[in-house]
């Protein structure tokens, strides 16, 4: 029956309060849900109880004490509800879990309050148990191998000791990555038992290991191109057939990684393809491009801003030969060197070389100008697990130079020579802790290629040490000797100087030497000039300290000279400095106080980049 209009009105009026009251209802319950989550976690913030602080008593050895208190801490629990007994029950239970390992199964703990309601937990460990008796036994061929004999033997848990669960879980752990390490796969433990007789005080120790049989190297498999496949099979420290060792496969990774050769190159075992007892060798490798460049850039107060543009070829045939080339660019030297080196029995520690290069240097503060013409072969090696280098060399040497009373002199020499270096650091860019030392010596005979007899021989060093993380201590030397029988004919290249950053501070670089008088080619006046000197004699401490972050205050002494006569007094220089370990390296400024026996002066040193 249809509904008159003011029925309809009334039902209208009647679906809206109801839509009221329902609109109220949920504005209430939103309101609730709202202040229920509100207290519930203003509570847990502003009510939240500060952990008990638990102060144990009885326990002496600090392996236990550190496990009690692990224990406890995982209580969660009100220090007020630590004076009810099932709390205290549950003091006792966690210190006995965190005792037993160490071999203490019948502990009694008791729970009080002394000062200031501080919760003490005193512990009795009484009598440990002792280790009564100890099994062991390998069945398969880790029963022939000396080495994994002793390994297993090695277990630290002796009859008579108390007993220690750590030991001899960390034991089976151990043994474990030892015998995967060493080529048992098939490894796992037939039995392991640890019997608790507490009545007795007493532990058995049961291990029995199934070690299977040893696995042996086998062939190598190539992911990616294998052109380097005769250049890796030199680098493998092991042969077909030898045992497997996880650590040769790791020097294995190392060389390849050091070759020069690859962008990314990983070796690992394939255990699932073995053949037989053969583990094949997986490299996955990713090749160096086929020519790589580099720019860097620097600048030091002897030579203004300087560049450096290099080129390399690592791969120029499949014997892993390469070659490389440099260009230098300063105000007063611009150089060029090319490289051709050839890889030897030991790829990274042992190769040959053959370097020629053209220099031309002219310094502003001095007279000398030179021209340099080289060719060099070198051969280089390094015996494994040293960190010393050798390079026996023959180099031939013409060099036309302007110096002091010599104009336009050119000298000839071949020089066979040997070079002893070390280099370690910890850091390419900021060291704190580095050291570097080289011997050079070099010979040449008139008559046998050279125009004169010449010997010269220089030792350097520079130990740089950190202590406590803020104190730095640089030092540096440098002892050198010249013997020929017409010095005048020296280049003066081979000849010493000092003086500059890297070497007496406060003088202009090479400024430290015998002088003779020469003609300004400028003013036409004659002016003293350093000419070079048969003998050198350096050194330098520093000490810096880093203030802040990134920044350093040094403070140094200098001392040296270079000279003809051994008995010259010596010249020095002091002075304050300032590093900033920049992004790109560190950036040195110093400004030096130099005193000399004829004068004293000042000098402004900044140099960028690493001292080693």
């Amino acid at each position: 029956m249809p509904l008159n209009w003011n029925d309809h009105i009334i039902q209208r009026v009647n679906r809206a309060r109801t839509l009221n009251l329902l609109s109220a209802k949920h504005r209430l319950v939103i309101v609730c849900v709202w202040l229920f989550l509100g207290l519930h976690f203003l509570g847990n913030e502003a009510f939240a109880q500060p952990p008990v602080v638990y102060d144990i008593k009885g326990v002496t050895q600090d392996k236990l004490r550190s496990n009690i208190r692990l224990y406890l801490q995982s209580l969660d629990v009100e220090k007020g509800l630590l004076r009810e007994p099932y709390w205290q029950d549950e003091v006792g239970a966690a210190v006995a879990s965190a005792v037993e390992p160490f071999g203490y199964y019948n502990s009694e703990t008791r729970v009080s309050f002394e000062e200031k309601d501080a919760v003490t937990v005193t512990v009795t460990l009484n009598a440990p148990l002792i280790i009564n008796k100890v099994t062991r036994e390998i069945i398969g061929a880790g029963r022939e191998d000396s080495a994994f004999r002793a390994r297993f033997n090695g277990l630290k848990l002796k009859e008579g000791d108390v007993l220690d669960q750590t030991i001899y879980e960390s034991f089976k752990s151990s043994m474990f990555n030892y015998a995967l390490s060493n080529g048992y796969f098939d490894y796992h433990w037939q039995a392991t038992r640890l019997d608790l007789v507490r009545d007795e005080k007493q532990a058995n120790v049961l291990l029995i290991a199934q070690s299977g049989p040893q696995y042996q190297f086998g062939e190598l498999m190539f992911i990616g191109d294998d052109k380097a496949k005769a250049i890796i099979e030199r680098l493998k420290p092991f042969k077909t057939g030898d045992a497997y060792s996880s650590a040769a496969l790791a020097d294995f990774n190392r060389r390849l990684n050091q070759s020069g050769y690859f962008t990314r190159v990983i070796a690992r075992p394939v255990v699932s393809d073995a053949d037989g007892l053969l583990v094949p060798i997986e490299v996955s490798l990713l090749h160096r491009p086929t020519d790589a460049f580099n720019v860097s850039v620097g600048a030091a107060t002897d030579t203004g801003p300087r560049v450096r543009l290099g080129w390399e070829r690592p791969w120029v045939n499949s014997r892993g030969h390469s070659a490389s080339s440099d260009i230098f660019i300063s105000a007063p030297e611009q150089s060029i060197t090319a490289d051709y080196r050839i890889p030897m029995k030991n790829i990274t520690q042992d190769y040959a070389s053959i370097e020629a290069g053209y220099q031309f240097i002219e310094y502003n503060n001095t007279s000398f100008e030179s021209e340099t013409l080289s060719l060099s072969a070198h051969r280089y090696w390094q015996r494994d697990g040293s960190p010393w280098q050798h390079d026996g060399s023959i180099t031939y040497l013409q060099e036309t130079y302007d110096q002091g009373e010599v104009s336009s002199n050119t000298t000839s020499l071949v020089l066979p020579g040997y070079s002893l270096t070390y280099r370690d650091k910890d850091d390419d860019i900021n060291i704190n802790k580095g050291s570097y030392v080289q011997i050079l010596a070099q010979i040449g005979q008139e008559g046998f290629g050279s125009d004169i007899d010449f010997a010269k021989a220089v030792v350097e060093a520079t130990f740089i040490r950190t202590f406590g993380d803020v104190h730095r201590v640089s030092v540096r030397g440098e002892l050198g000797a010249i013997k020929t029988n017409s010095f005048d004919e020296v280049p003066t290249s081979l000849r010493f100087f000092a003086g500059g950053d890297q070497s007496v501070r406060g003088f202009d670089y090479r400024e430290i030497s015998p002088t003779a008088e020469v003609i300004d080619p400028e003013t036409g006046n004659l002016i003293l000039d350093s000419i070079g000197g048969k003998y050198l004699a350096t050194s330098s401490i520093e000490y810096a300290y880093q203030f802040t972050d990134g920044w350093r205050a040094a403070a140094f002494v200098d001392v040296g000279t270079a000279t003809n006569d051994v008995n010259t007094t010596l010249t020095y220089s002091v002075g304050p400095g300032i590093h900033w370990l920049s992004p790109i390296g560190p950036v040195r400024f110093y400004i030096a106080r130099g005193f000399a026996p004829d004068e004293n002066t000042w000098q402004l040193h900044i140099m960028l980049g690493p001292e080693l």
